[in-house]
């Protein structure tokens, strides 16, 4: 499949320089970054997160987890992780499971753990389970121009 259509245009449209790399298949981000022979802590994970009859995309190192509570005092209300189905209708042209780190081209609110700001490259899955996309952390901050950032994982 390659990278999705909507991230695919997402990048072109910001024009943004990025690098893909061809992996196989894995079942998590931070297996990705392990056979990609990368750090987890560059490597930016999506997790949908349910809040008051909306969604949420958290982005994260692959190293750590959303911690929900910080989330939920930074919103002042209660989160909960999404449903694989909810994940699924929200993202239509990903692999089921392939969350996307961008919640602008998918009209999704979107925050960003700090942890993503302190290294030099930032990578993520394109939209399968099979495919690597690469950014620069200025990069990277152009394309989530204007996310909040908070610590948000632990």
């Amino acid at each position: 499949m390659g990278i999705a259509m909507t991230m695919h245009e997402f990048l072109e449209d910001s024009h943004v320089p990025y690098d893909v790399a061809r992996h196989n298949r894995t079942a998590s981000s931070a297996m990705t970054a392990r056979v990609s022979h990368i750090p987890g802590r560059e490597m930016a994970k999506g997790v949908v997160l349910k809040w008051d009859d909306s969604y949420l995309l958290a982005v994260v190192p692959a190293s750590r987890q959303v911690d929900l509570g910080k989330v939920a005092d930074i919103l002042g209300e209660k989160v909960v992780l999404a449903s694989e189905e909810e994940t699924a209708a929200l993202f239509p042209d990903c692999d089921e499971g392939a969350v996307p780190v961008f919640g602008a081209p998918y009209r999704l609110a979107c925050m960003i753990d700090e942890a993503l700001d302190a290294d030099d490259d930032v990578y993520f899955e394109g939209g399968d389970h099979r495919t690597l996309v690469h950014v620069t952390r200025q990069g990277f901050e152009q394309l989530m121009y204007g996310m909040p950032r908070a610590h948000i994982s632990s």
